[in-house]
């Protein structure tokens, strides 16, 4: 144990290979062993699977980053290692017969007639990145605890290839919650051993059900304040083998791996581009997601646009820094997303509606269809017609892809809110991860709903934000509030501020907080500002790798997400619609305004060009 501790770190690759062959010590696994040095997982198989293979692991290079092919018969591999023979030089094997495993062997030398016609293959491995991540400041809580590192099967299917298909592994290192972006930074260059985490957080969302059950390895102690943290592991090749049921193959024990003589060279980033940056979504479960710098950068630069205040109403008092950004982190992981708008301001009207909200609220939608993912509305009952109106328009003008299902809800009893958000109200089972709320009136803390002269409308209101007060309630529901005054749903997370610094703000301040307040001059700049934010994420390609757990290729829908985008023409379209239905501007005091030497209304037309812009550098 002393010589593990102290010696196997320091010796270098071929001296150990040399242990290993002649099999002088009883190594359970490589981990810490020849710092610095790449390690790799092994495959061996006929040699008609070979290229079939060869594309699963192009397809899937997370978690089987390919460092070479050997030719049929050939038991060494020169551009990894000087004098190697890949039947001796892992400290065990394991046989698979038609996808049973038979046994673990500490040589494959009986087999060598059988390995005449056999391909090896070998794949980059995490045990690589070990010292980098100490480098960093980071324990290593598996070499610590001396023991090999937890590898879990998990829910994320691989993208297939011929008979090549199987279920992603992943191994799970405890990392100090301080310490999580450094652990990301210190991997996410070495793409040849898994590159950056494909999940920080609840392992939970991955289908673990139990963490100290690993289904390969050791359970590795969490430390108080340690995450769990999650890479693509080159043990997925093992359950490729075992799916594809070829007659005879062989792989490395896991944990038991094959060590090169590479080193692993210390990356420098390049650019900001290339920086990832973690953000926490959500805390239950808990979930972190991750962006690039230059992505993070542009979005802030969306939220500190938006935030100016044409109706100098005081709304910077209510603006808190990044909450653009986690919010639309939190709807990119989303699946399924609900939406509502709508302010009754002019109340002795009919309709009462205003025309800030609904613009906003379709920009949101378009891009979410443009994302492939469900998006329905959901509005007050006497306002469906209406609302089915504008969508059609919306569709019809090319706004919208195909029409949002659109929904109202009513409180019936004491479950209606969960019942409506999730399958027969089961908090297992939400019907939708995301809600967000723009320019929808909200409830005072007096049950009341005001508009901003503290006229109470509540009347023309059905109770919406049952649905966000019942989503607190609900793991894995996240919600977004998008405002321009503090009485709007979802504002009840400033609400502080708002009663000290917007006009009648101890009255009309909203009480519902939302999870993520994006604070707008306009409220449907908010929403403008989320559609550009989401195309920025789509387009970033450290959050398309997280998103898709580094299996399968980045989607290139780049044009499809560009015709998504709100445009001054896509708005004044629809802005004249809405007045063929009778709906009013809300903001009437700003009609005299001037922004910028500019007449309010032309404002918006430059707002959506400079969002755009932000967008298109």
């Amino acid at each position: 144990r002393m010589l593990l501790t102290g010696g196997l770190k320091s010796l270098l690759p071929h001296v150990l290979r040399r242990i290993i062959r002649f099999n002088r010590l009883s190594i359970s696994n490589t981990s810490g062993m020849a710092e610095g040095y790449k390690q790799a997982n092994v495959v061996i198989l006929h040699k008609s699977l070979a290229d079939d293979f060869e594309k699963f692991c192009h397809a899937n290079n997370g978690p089987l980053p390919l460092l070479y092919r050997s030719k049929p018969g050939d038991w060494k591999c020169p551009s990894l290692s000087s004098d190697s023979d890949i039947r001796t030089d892992c400290p065990q094997y394991r046989v698979y017969e038609h996808g049973a495993f038979t046994g673990s062997v500490k040589s494959l030398k009986e087999y060598s007639e059988q390995l005449k016609d056999m391909v090896t293959f070998y794949l980059g491995c995490s045990f690589s990145f070990e010292k980098a991540i100490q480098n960093a400041g980071i324990p290593i809580r598996n070499v610590e605890q001396e023991c090999n590192v937890s590898m879990y099967k998990v829910t994320v299917p691989c993208y297939s290839i011929s008979t090549f298909c199987c279920n992603l592994v992943v191994t799970m290192r405890p990392i100090p919650e301080g310490k999580l972006e450094a652990a990301v930074l210190a991997t996410s260059e070495l793409k040849e051993a898994h590159g950056a985490p494909i999940h920080i957080g609840d392992p939970g969302l991955l289908g673990i059900q139990d963490l100290s059950k690993p289904d390969y390895g050791d359970p590795v102690h969490l430390h108080p304040g340690d995450i769990p943290v999650f890479w693509a592991c080159g043990v997925t090749g093992v359950e490729a083998v075992i799916n594809c049921r070829s007659p005879l193959a062989f792989t490395h024990s896991p944990g038991c791996m094959f060590i090169t003589d590479l080193k692993n060279d210390s990356v420098t980033v390049g650019s900001s581009r290339e920086v990832p940056q973690v953000y926490c979504i959500s805390q239950d479960p808990l979930h972190y997601s991750m962006v690039s710098a230059e992505a993070a950068q542009k979005i802030k630069n969306l939220e500190n646009l938006i935030g100016i205040d044409p109706g100098e109403r005081g709304i910077i008092h209510l603006h808190r820094p990044d909450e653009l950004l986690k919010a639309c982190l939190a709807i990119s992981h989303a699946r399924s997303v609900l939406i509502t708008t709508g302010f009754p301001t002019h109340f002795s009207y009919e309709p009462p509606e205003e025309n800030d909200g609904p613009p906003g609220a379709l920009a949101i939608a378009a891009m979410l269809q443009a994302l492939e993912k469900d998006v329905a509305i959901v509005t007050d009952q006497r306002a469906m017609d209406l609302n089915k109106k504008i969508i059609d328009d919306a569709v019809q003008l090319g706004i919208l892809k195909r029409p949002v299902p659109l929904l109202s809800y009513r409180r019936e009893n004491a479950d209606s809110a969960l019942i409506f958000l999730c399958e027969n109200g089961n908090p297992g089972r939400p019907r939708f991860d995301h809600l967000i709320a723009i320019e929808r009136a909200g409830m005072a803390a007096d049950g009341n709903y005001y508009n901003a002269r503290k006229v109470n409308i509540k009347h023309l209101v059905d109770p919406i934000d049952d649905l966000f007060l019942a989503a607190q309630t609900i793991p894995g529901v996240t919600t977004t509030g998008v405002g321009d005054g503090g009485n709007e749903l979802g504002m009840g997370k400033v609400k502080e501020a708002v009663k000290k610094h917007i006009k009648n703000g101890d009255i009309i301040a909203c009480d519902v907080e939302a999870d993520f307040t994006v604070v707008a001059g306009v409220s449907n700049w908010g929403g403008y500002a989320i559609a550009c934010a989401l195309y920025i994420l789509s387009t970033c390609e450290i959050h398309d790798r997280y998103l898709r757990k580094a299996v399968g290729f980045p989607q290139l829908l780049k044009m499809v997400w560009l015709s998504a985008l709100p445009s001054v023409t896509k708005e004044e379209k629809l802005l004249k619609a809405l007045v063929q239905h009778g709906v009013r501007s809300g903001k009437t005091a700003s009609l005299e305004m001037e922004v910028d030497g500019l007449p309010f209304y032309d404002t918006h037309s430059l707002m959506i060009e400079k969002l755009l812009q932000e967008v298109q550098q």
